[in-house]
């Protein structure tokens, strides 16, 4: 597994204060994905183009209400240390 830490973005793509996480599986954590952990894919094509298209014409407000509610995912103290979550 990989774990790598990226600025995340506004939908105006400019880096924000806080960071995301990538993580890379390998092994048999990938076939487990792919054979268990996957339960449902979308299409989100028009979402996406939509979206893109109010932060074009300026209608960001609208843009930020199409995108989906996300929110910080607390890990336990063991975790944010092995992740190096904390800095």
């Amino acid at each position: 597994m990989r774990v790598q830490w990226d600025p995340d973005r506004s939908i105006h793509l400019e880096a924000q204060p806080w960071r995301a996480i990538q993580v890379g599986l390998s092994g048999e954590a990938v076939d487990r994905y792919v054979d268990h952990w996957i339960v449902d894919m979308a299409d989100v094509t028009e979402l996406a183009r939509s979206t893109h298209s109010a932060v074009l014409d300026g209608r960001t407000e609208e843009a930020l209400r199409q995108l989906p509610a996300e929110h910080p995912y607390p890990l336990p103290e063991h975790v944010r240390r092995r992740l190096g979550a904390d800095g």
